[in-house]
């Protein structure tokens, strides 16, 4: 058994199938990512995640999560979340009245994810409302990044009370830039100084507090010529060494378009997986690709073990244990205990 299992994959269906079984048993396998596609009622949910912690008791079953326009899980009793832009200007009418709203945000959406086997969802967005960024949006809480920092804190704060860790995203900032990284390699070309006191500066606040960070599959040229998710530079010197950083770095999706052109050539998923692991990231997630026969998925799985033993990245037992820190400490209430527990209740109340 390795002594890592950094790759994050989907699946096809809101099914297992079988192909799904074996890759959920790769030991590289560390995490599962669902999207709305796995979605058909609450019952289902439960089903699928009973099923995949039946093939892979320790693995990390993980989504997308935030509210507004990026929230999976819509119908059957889930509770629409507000898009976080939403927090922010009910801060600039009364502060505190924000932050509790906030932490009723993340409250209500971890405990009701939990409630169907979801142990974590990527989870705040750290960048800044520049905006310019149509992808980022009215994802992001504020411009001001000390806004940012203390309605992130506060949702966070209520991640932490449903049992359910955080993800800080996407850094150091992806909301200067108008290029969607999905489609295109995005390239800011600020100062690194600039970057660090605005952009970045509330992982370096929120130190203490995130348990995992996603950087931007974005070009930061003044900085390095690598995106920052593939950057030793950002993930390394500045993310851990400069901010102390000190939990679980996920790349972003290894499917979208900022992250397959590297050094002017275009790098299969594995070597950008391996690329990515050696620069840093504890885990790597590729998106989407298990639809139809999902050859791509089974070529990252056999491909980052050739990676490997090549000699391209180095299996760490330090990221697995960052990795097993993310699954949640405490077992989940059921849906109908959730319904009856005051302070769930108490929490709806208090969303904006």
């Amino acid at each position: 058994m390795i002594a890592h299992a950094p790759v994050v994959l989907d699946i096809a269906a809101p099914t297992l199938s079988a192909a799904d079984r074996r890759r959920l048993r790769h030991p590289l396998t560390g995490g599962l990512v669902l999207f709305a596609r796995h979605w058909v009622d609450r019952r289902q949910l439960i089903e699928l995640t009973t099923a995949i912690r039946r093939e892979r008791p320790d693995i990390l079953i993980c989504v997308d999560h935030e509210g507004g326009r990026v929230q999976r899980f819509r119908s059957d009793g889930f509770t629409h979340l507000p898009p976080m832009r939403a927090l922010g200007e009910l801060w600039m009418k009364d502060p505190l009245a924000a932050t509790d709203a906030a932490t009723a945000c993340g409250y209500v959406l971890a405990s009701e994810l939990r409630a169907c086997g979801v142990d974590f969802s990527f989870t705040p967005v750290l960048d800044l409302d520049f905006g310019a960024s149509g992808v980022i949006g009215d994802r992001a809480f504020h411009r001001d990044p000390r806004v940012v920092t203390l309605l992130a804190k506060s949702l966070m704060h209520g991640l932490l009370l449903a049992g359910m860790g955080n993800c800080g995203k996407h850094f150091p900032g992806h909301g200067f830039v108008k290029a969607d990284s999905h489609v295109a390699v995005p390239v800011d070309r600020r100062p690194l100084k600039k970057i660090l006191d605005d952009d970045a500066l509330p992982y370096g606040a929120l130190s203490t507090s995130l348990v995992s960070v996603m950087p931007a599959h974005v070009v930061y040229a003044k900085v390095d010529p690598r995106p920052a998710g593939f950057s030793p530079r950002w993930l390394q010197d500045i993310l851990r060494g400069q901010l102390g950083f000190q939990g679980a770095i996920f790349s972003d999706d290894l499917s979208m378009e900022g992250a397959r052109h590297l050094d002017g050539g275009t790098l299969s998923y594995a070597e950008a997986a391996a690329q990515a692991l050696a620069a840093g990231c504890d885990m790597v997630l590729l998106c989407n690709q298990s639809l139809g026969a999902g050859e791509a998925v089974d070529e990252l799985l056999a491909g980052l073990q050739q990676q490997a033993e090549a000699g391209h990245w180095q299996p760490d037992p330090d990221s697995e244990q960052r990795r097993l820190a993310l699954l949640p400490p405490t077992p989940p209430l059921t849906w109908d205990e959730l319904m009856h527990q005051p302070a769930y209740q108490h929490a709806l109340e208090r969303l904006p």
